[in-house]
């Protein structure tokens, strides 16, 4: 079979190493961090060859294919030197798929990918099919291809991951949103972010569909300008189409493939919107499996969504602790603060991926009492909201993020946790930045 390197030795890099050493690669994993204890146990269970701290270049240059994890950048050096060789480097979700045979759906989007992605398996699962989950969320694709036979998978991609894809294809694809995300990888270029995100549909024919938000002009504009061949399907807010989900007088409507579907909103577990969004998209997609309408309809009732997501914490002396740490964009604080009805002590902060606060500037005026910047460098944020805002606090914990929020929130407010930012400076990741959250608030 060849010689597989893999470059990250995290939950990715490891499943692609077990799929890789089944399907009978000679397989390499090189970190050029340290590798986490509990995946150097599965690496020598398996007796994958590994190293953790370094590169040895004389050990990846000679791969007959790369699988590169998705937190590493195309321009790293090494990544350069492995095209210049004609040496493919690849992404997860390419190399696990052309292991299965199974129904793909993959969903991507700037926000909601998560909400839409657990959503869908939720209704796959509940409608009796043979599901699997992965992807950008919880165990790794290609691990589950290795050890597992699913019928269909529900794959949540990110920009990152579909940029090393080549003939990935899934059946049902959806694109929730698009929104300036991530540009520092993207060369600051929103165009090439959006041609990331659109990769996607690039493998699908005219028998697979493609689930899109028709609100969004980044999306509209760019399906006008480079059709694909794949069924489109909309959803909207703003008005009904032919073939796809409306909203009628509080009534999530869809029309699809000779079927009819109707479910009020009152029904729906989550608040806000982006989830009537989420909801239209998830049902649509889980209705072109053939997964039954009244099973639909009952299993959106029973739906919990994402953690670190709009997650109510706690409420300590009539104040709510609100846990939305998965907010690591701008857009996605949007609808937290959108959703939110009380006033806001709002705990914000981190590594600026170029964001534009403007935007936001409304519903700060409108809602927000207090800001509690949490982060290295607060300046954007001060110069930003430092004229609107009377009280803006620095702190560089969460403990104390937590503590200086709980001294200014008052009977009736929210303390909503909605960085804005990604988690780097302070924490490992954005689950580590919320459960800290949880925590403190849990010691208050």
């Amino acid at each position: 079979m060849g010689r597989l390197v893999i470059l990250g030795g995290g939950e990715s890099g490891v499943g692609t190493a077990i799929l890789g050493k089944k399907e009978g690669f000679e397989v390499f994993v090189s970190d050029k961090g340290e590798i986490k204890e509990k995946y150097k146990e599965v690496l020598e269970h398996f007796g994958i060859e590994w190293e953790s701290g370094t590169h040895t270049e004389s050990k990846i240059l000679n791969a007959d294919v790369v699988m590169k994890s998705p937190g590493i950048p195309d321009k790293v050096p090494l990544v350069k030197q492995l095209v210049a060789k004609g040496i493919p480097v690849i992404s997860e979700i390419e190399f696990a798929s052309k292991y299965t045979d199974a129904t793909l759906l993959g969903i991507t989007g700037s926000n909601g990918k998560t909400t839409t992605t657990m959503m869908t398996y939720h209704l796959l699962k509940e409608g009796g099919l043979n599901v699997g989950m992965a992807g950008n969320i919880g165990d790794s694709y290609a691990k589950m291809v290795a050890e597992q036979d699913f019928d269909q998978y529900v794959l949540e991609i990110s920009s990152f991951q579909l940029d090393g894809i080549v003939d990935f294809k899934p059946h049902v694809a959806v694109i929730t949103n698009i929104t300036p995300d991530h540009l520092d990888r993207y060369e600051y270029q929103f165009e090439n972010y959006i041609a990331s995100k659109f990769r996607i549909a690039m493998n699908q024919d005219e028998n697979d569909y493609l689930i899109y938000d028709a609100d969004d002009e980044v999306i509209t504009g760019w399906l006008k300008q480079h059709p694909v061949r794949s069924k489109l399907v909309p959803f909207t807010l703003r008005g009904k189409v032919e073939e796809g989900a409306w909203l009628e007088n509080e009534t999530i409507k869809i029309k699809l493939e000779h079927k009819t579907l109707e479910m009020s909103t009152d029904i729906l577990a989550l608040e806000g919107q982006h989830n009537v969004k989420n909801t239209m998209a998830a049902s649509m997609a889980a209705l072109l499996v053939k997964v039954r309408k009244e099973t639909i309809r009952q299993s959106i009732q029973s739906f919990q969504g994402a953690p670190h997501r709009l997650e109510k914490v706690l409420k300590i002396n009539h104040v709510e602790y609100i846990n939305d740490s998965k907010a690591t964009n701008v857009n996605a604080t949007f609808y937290a603060l959108d959703g939110i009805k009380k006033p806001i002590v709002w705990i914000v902060g981190g590594v600026d991926k170029g964001n534009d606060y403007a935007e936001l500037m409304p519903l700060v005026r409108e809602k927000v009492k207090a800001i509690v910047c949490l982060g290295m460098d607060n300046t954007k944020l001060k110069d930003a909201f430092g004229n609107v805002i009377d009280l803006m606090v620095e702190t560089y914990s969460m403990e104390e993020a937590v503590k200086v929020a709980y001294k200014i929130a008052e009977r009736g407010d929210a303390v909503l946790l909605s960085p804005a930012c990604a988690s780097f400076d302070l924490f490992e990741n954005y689950e580590d930045r919320g459960n800290q959250f949880k925590n403190a608030v849990k010691n208050l």
